[in-house]
């Protein structure tokens, strides 16, 4: 193996847990943020029926 074919097979080694770790910390990233969104709207509604309950 020459010594370019042996590095561009490192290369390419290198690169594809690369891809798959990116795609992890995503959607790590996307699930926080939909844990975020629904975890606020239930603060928005629960305070909402607990005004609406106090006034009527």
């Amino acid at each position: 193996m020459t010594h370019e074919a042996e590095a561009a097979a490192t290369d390419a080694d290198a690169q594809a847990p690369r891809r798959s770790r990116d795609l992890l910390g995503v959607a790590y990233l996307a699930t926080i943020g939909v844990v975020m969104v629904a975890w606020i709207g239930a603060l928005i509604w629960a305070g909402v029926a607990v005004v609406s309950w106090l006034i009527f």
